[in-house]
């Protein structure tokens, strides 16, 4: 199933809709009967309900809405939590070698992440800007998780139940920022907290029942730069698992429905490690940077001049 967070042409209010099997989204709440709660605060009904239309999908009824009539808004808007995790080696070690630094041993030990801004959130087709003061503004490609059930403490092997579903996730970085503030040794902060890209959807976990093989997920990742592609991975790459990150973001912590969790920059993934020189610069004005991830779709957001 496919879930979306929409703004219909005609409206100020947000819409959690399903994608029906015709093409268009249709309205969870007019199929319930009921208002329908934000995606975060009602994740545990909506998954529930939407497993029960998905056993009669061809019978759906209720508004619908063609793309042409919506805006995107990201699929879960104001999240409990955003944990951002690191856990693709290759990413690590190719930053990491770009400034002439070996790989740091604890990352073999545990997996690390920081807290990122769940209030600075961008959906597919939104517009992005750089931060005051930066001239080095990059995209991240990253596989986004959805917890949809709460825990405290979840073990690798009950973390796939605690998994609503995915989608995408480019946390964008302002290089030039961030290479001031994490010296100091408390992580990113301004460098990462202006925008987060997150969407076009939530795909329950269901559909990639095909892609799970223990605790390896595999699905294909790859960037786009006005359509000339940098970026290509896959997240069975990833070092440390999935439910090992949900492990070890559970530990001594409740996760609740609709908190995020980030895999982490996938090989490849973005300017830093690429080079500037490599792919024409950081990203600018009038750019368009395409994510992709197989099962789930594009994540298009726009680079726009920061507003004055």
């Amino acid at each position: 199933m496919r879930l979306a967070t929409i703004l219909p042409r005609a409206s100020v209010e947000p819409v959690v809709v399903a994608a029906a099997p015709d093409g268009t989204w249709i309205e969870l709440a007019g199929l319930a009967g009921r208002p329908m709660p934000r995606l975060e605060d009602g994740l545990p009904w909506v998954l529930a309900h939407t497993a029960h239309l998905g056993q009669r999908a061809a019978n759906w009824r209720g508004p619908r809405y063609r793309p042409s009539e919506f805006s995107f808004l990201p699929p879960v808007m104001r999240p409990p939590s955003i944990r951002d995790f690191y856990a693709f080696e290759q990413h690590v070690k190719a930053c990491r070698g770009r400034r002439g630094l070996e790989m740091a041993p604890g990352w073999y030990e545990i997996p690390v992440f920081y807290f990122s801004n769940p209030s600075a959130l961008n959906g597919h087709d939104g517009e992005v800007w750089a931060p005051a003061g930066s001239q080095e503004l990059d995209y991240e490609l990253e596989l986004g998780i959805v917890i949809g059930r709460a825990g405290r403490d979840i073990t690798p092997a009950q973390a796939w139940e605690h998994v609503a579903g995915f989608t995408i996730l480019n946390d964008f970085s302002a290089r030039d920022l961030q290479r001031a503030e994490v010296p100091v040794g408390l992580g990113p902060a301004k460098g990462k907290d202006f925008a987060t890209g997150l969407g076009p959807a939530l795909v329950t976990r269901d559909e990639f029942a095909d892609r799970i093989s223990g605790e390896k997920l595999s699905l294909e990742m790859c960037a786009r730069l006005n359509g000339r592609e940098l970026s290509r991975g896959n997240t069975a790459s990833l070092y440390y698992s999935i439910p090992r990150l949900i492990a070890q973001a559970a530990r001594d912590a409740e996760l609740h429905p609709g908190d995020i969790l980030g895999t982490g920059t996938v090989g490849t993934g973005c300017i830093l490690e690429l080079g500037p020189e490599q792919t024409g610069g950081w990203l600018k004005p009038g750019d368009v940077i395409e994510l992709e991830i197989e099962k789930i779709g594009v994540l298009r957001n726009r680079i726009v001049a920061r507003p004055k």
